[in-house]
């Protein structure tokens, strides 16, 4: 009798096993895209550009013999066309993540830098729609 019991222990103990190995072999698809949007801005030209064109503006105006009303002025429009192209770039930015995610069957797309484990990293396929050369990864 203590046969078959160590018998059947040892052959439950091998289905076990190979249930937890074969489940272990198939991982579950991701359903949550990550994105590293400072990689995005430090490797984006027209992100850059932006940047750029804002803050020499912003220079300008302080250094200009204008009145303090005009500088006043002239600064409200700066931000007004900060907001501008900072929804324009956000747009790009989600209308990429919108086509990848669709592309790679995702549920959900969050920013790398608040998500602390899980997640595939979609920032290289963002950055082929928004045709941006990835500085950070030299050429092979």
């Amino acid at each position: 009798m203590k046969e078959s019991r160590f018998t059947v222990r040892g052959l439950v103990i091998a289905v076990l096993a190979t249930v937890f190995v074969s489940g272990c072999a198939t991982a579950p698809k991701p359903t949550i895209g990550l994105i590293d949007t400072e990689r995005i801005t430090s490797n984006w030209p027209k992100f850059q550009n932006y940047q750029n064109q804002i803050a020499a503006d912003e220079a300008a105006i302080q250094r200009s013999r204008a009145s303090n009303a005009q500088k006043a002025q002239q600064i409200t429009d700066l931000q007004a066309r900060f907001v501008n192209a900072q929804r324009e770039l956000t747009d790009d930015v989600s209308s990429a993540a919108q086509q990848v995610a669709k592309d790679r069957g995702l549920s959900y797309v969050f920013t790398r830098q608040y998500v602390g484990y899980g997640g595939v990293d979609i920032t290289g396929d963002i950055e082929k729609v928004l045709k941006i050369d990835d500085k950070a990864t030299p050429a092979p």
